[in-house]
């Protein structure tokens, strides 16, 4: 009787385990990360016709219960990573074309006014002088005083600019200069207004003094040509080399150049308290402050970017 019992016991336990062995192979799909070898491990066939067969078949149903979601999370995750991959290419050849159009805007921009107010400025020193001349007398004093103020206004132009960008600039008109500071967003900024206030004053001085005679009107002529050929300087200098906003050429081979926009980088990034706010002499400030360390450091580090480009 007990022998009996015992024997119908392991026929139940062993058709229930190839059952189950069956219904695993037929319902379930194959995992490439675990595949269900468990089903022919020694174990297993060691244990093929004992009443161990259910332990086994337990692990097996562990091991399929979690298949599926484990293969499905993972493509799931590479889809994922695709998507977010294909998005971030898009994103840099738009940023890319974006800012080539940029460069490109500001380009035409800068040598249409750069030509233009030259040769502007060619023409009105030419027929200024010719216009004064035709009587036969050189006005000597009046051509000196022209040239002298011309330069002596460019010059002065570099002090003026440093301090409205200490005093006015990083102070109560912050609001304005401040897109200066800030990534670009198109090709022109709210700061350029301040490259037109300065050549309402130029304009205004050039006019004066072409329509008229005598050593006033040609110290005017000067001082409105001064400020004029600093402002084509700083553009070229400032937006050009330091900015990137336009290719300059060889300007930037030019090893004064490079400490120019060295020290102007410096500007940017606070190291001294915003020095130096000059331009042409901003390597001069950073001296004064300690800062020529700092300034080789990145001097180098521009010629490094310039030669990997």
């Amino acid at each position: 009787m007990l022998a009996s019992m015992a024997a119908a016991t392991s026929i139940t336990s062993s058709s229930r385990a190839f059952r189950f062995h069956r219904g695993l192979f037929l319902n379930t799909k194959p995992n490439i990360r675990n595949p269900p070898c468990l089903l022919f491990s020694p174990l297993l066939m060691r244990n093929r016709n004992g009443a161990g067969a259910l332990t086994i078949c337990f692990v097996a149903e562990r091991t399929r219960g979690r298949e599926i979601p484990q293969i499905e999370e993972d493509e799931k995750n590479m889809d994922e990573v695709f998507e977010q991959m294909n998005s971030a290419s898009v994103r840099v050849a738009e940023k890319l074309a974006r800012k080539k159009s940029e460069r490109f805007t500001y380009l035409i921009a800068a040598l249409m006014s750069s030509m233009g107010i030259t040769s502007m400025a060619i023409l009105s020193v030419y027929y200024r002088f010719s216009w004064q001349m035709e009587g036969g007398d050189i006005p000597v004093t009046e051509m000196l005083g022209t040239f002298a103020l011309s330069v002596g206004a460019a010059v002065g132009m570099e002090f003026w600019a440093r301090w409205a960008h200490r005093a006015l600039w990083h102070a109560s008109l912050w609001h304005m200069h401040e897109s200066h500071h800030k990534p670009r967003e198109g090709p022109f900024e709210l700061n350029d207004v301040f490259a037109i206030i300065n050549a309402v004053p130029a304009i205004a001085l050039l006019n004066f003094g072409f329509f008229h005679k005598g050593l006033i009107p040609g110290l005017c002529f000067g001082a409105g040509l001064g400020i004029t050929v600093f402002g084509m300087a700083y553009m070229f200098v400032h937006d050009g080399l330091v900015h990137r906003r336009f290719p300059v050429g060889p300007i930037a081979n030019v090893p004064y150049f490079r400490k120019v926009a060295a020290a102007h980088q410096i500007h940017h990034t606070d190291k001294f308290q915003g020095v130096p706010y000059g331009l042409f002499l901003g390597p001069k400030e950073l001296e004064e402050v300690g800062g020529n360390e700092e300034l080789e450091k990145e001097i180098e580090r521009r010629i490094k970017r310039m030669n990997a480009l």
